[in-house]
């Protein structure tokens, strides 16, 4: 493509088009830049900032910064790694994430980003220790706010995919939250069928479908083998 370009990313060099974003143009290429609010096929948010890069010498989210002919990019530096853990160990003490009786465990994105940056000990940040009322208020769907990271992709999933805006942010500032539009979830218009639903929406144990719990054995789960992002880095090898 004759409008096509290049940039770099901790020195390699990446094809890009026009119109795609730094994080867009690395997945192509095999680069895998760490991310928890931005899912494929849902619109960017930049919420998180754990993909955070230095693009330019300026600090950008890779999910929504545009690529840039000769842009140069750094996203594995120490500074950088640090800040993500950082953020990882923030999203830890916000919430109620008790990895071990957890039934995501295996198959939350927050605990395996943990474990790709590195974070293998408890937080270093005092807990806040939320006590939110679960809703179990639909037939199919329960929801546990208490390990919402506010990341956002079910709004859009809900919004974008299914046309239907179950979910929303109620609040600001540090006390913005997730919440559903109505009373309860039982409330809305929301199905277990909804794409909003799916296990590969919520990147944490906060949206459960009711009857599937514990249904993969630990040990067979998403990353119990393979750390987060590798199917990325490996399309490439």
């Amino acid at each position: 493509m004759s409008d096509a370009f290049a940039f770099t990313i901790d020195g390699v060099e990446v094809p890009a088009r026009p119109g795609q974003t730094i994080m867009e143009a690395a997945d192509a290429a095999g680069i895998y830049i760490p991310r928890l609010c931005d899912h494929e096929g849902l619109r960017h948010q930049g919420g998180c900032r754990v993909c955070t890069v230095k693009a330019g010498g300026r600090s950008v989210a890779a999910c929504t910064q545009p690529a840039a002919p000769g842009l140069t990019v750094d996203s594995e530096t120490l500074h950088i790694q640090a800040m993500r853990r950082d953020l990882v160990e923030m999203l830890f003490h916000e919430g109620n994430h008790l990895c071990p009786i957890c039934e995501a465990s295996g198959n939350c994105e927050l605990q395996a980003m943990a474990y790709r940056l590195g974070m293998t000990e408890p937080t270093r940040f005092p807990w806040l220790e939320p006590c939110r009322p679960v809703d179990a208020s639909h037939p199919d769907i329960a929801l546990d706010t208490n390990r919402c990271i506010s990341c956002g992709r079910c709004i859009r999933a809900s919004q974008d995919v299914d046309g239907k805006g179950v979910f929303g942010y109620v609040g600001r500032g540090i006390h913005r939250r997730v919440a559903v539009n109505g009373p309860d979830l039982a409330h809305t218009d929301a199905a277990v069928t909804d794409f909003a639903m799916s296990d590969e929406v919520c990147p944490v144990g906060c949206i459960l479908r009711k009857g599937v719990g514990f249904s993969v054995p630990i040990g067979e789960r998403d990353f119990d083998h393979k750390l987060i992002g590798q199917d990325i880095e490996d399309r490439h090898k």
